[in-house]
């Protein structure tokens, strides 16, 4: 048997997807985990009160972009100076 590598969580994948210079829509993240809508704005909740600091942007057409623009490891580090 072959042994694959544990996939990526979804908590994961909606990290790497607000990690992109261009961030992502909710649109994109709900076909992305099949979580419904409600369940993604709640996780992007989540990541604000764990210290990411999310961007919300307009897309033209596509409608409302979020994008991660600082890390809470980003903080600490600044923290420690």
């Amino acid at each position: 048997m072959s042994t694959k590598s544990k996939s990526q969580t979804k908590s994961a994948k909606v990290i790497t997807l607000l990690s992109r210079k261009k961030g992502t829509t909710l649109a994109e993240i709900c076909k992305t985990t099949n979580w419904k809508q409600h369940s993604v704005r709640a996780f992007l909740t989540g990541l604000r009160k764990k210290g990411y600091v999310l961007a919300r942007e307009q897309r033209g057409d596509d409608g409302t972009a979020y994008r991660i623009t600082q890390n809470p490891s980003d903080q600490d580090a600044k923290g420690s100076v």
